[in-house]
């Protein structure tokens, strides 16, 4: 089981450090995005979000501070389910469906980071392999 958890870990990680990239490499178009969603400062928040899970992302990978990271995913990521993927103001049906699969993903995803956070910072998992720092940050 200790291999299943590292492969995880890795492949979950993998996720928030593309992510995290993705934001940098796609500034302008991202904060073009988060303009349009009246976001506040959205040149800020793109850069800040893509911090976090950049951040996140290479911290859950390397196995140090795990539930500091799993929690910084966790708050940004549904943070961004609420504020992008307001389903319910729009009228069109394909964009409705649209817009709740994200929020319905980010949610999930966002759920995911706490689930881990809670096995982290709780002690029910002290060992994913690896690890070049202290693994739990709260506890």
């Amino acid at each position: 089981m200790d291999l299943v958890l590292v492969i995880g870990r890795a492949l979950f990680a993998l996720l928030w450090v593309g992510a995290g990239f993705a934001h940098f490499k796609n500034l302008e178009a991202m904060t073009g995005y988060a303009t349009y969603k009246k976001v506040p400062a959205a040149k800020l928040a793109v850069l800040g979000s893509g911090l976090a899970f950049l951040v996140g992302g290479i911290l859950i990978f390397l196995g140090a501070w795990i539930d500091l990271a799993a929690a910084l995913i966790a708050v940004t990521v549904i943070l961004a389910a609420i504020i992008f993927h307001q389903f319910w103001k729009e009228s069109d049906a394909n964009t409705k469906m649209q817009e709740q699969m994200a929020f319905n993903k980010d949610l999930a995803l966002g759920g995911a980071a706490l689930i881990l956070f809670a096995l982290v910072a709780g002690g029910a998992v002290t060992d994913f392999g690896p690890s070049v720092g202290t693994i739990a940050f709260f506890g």
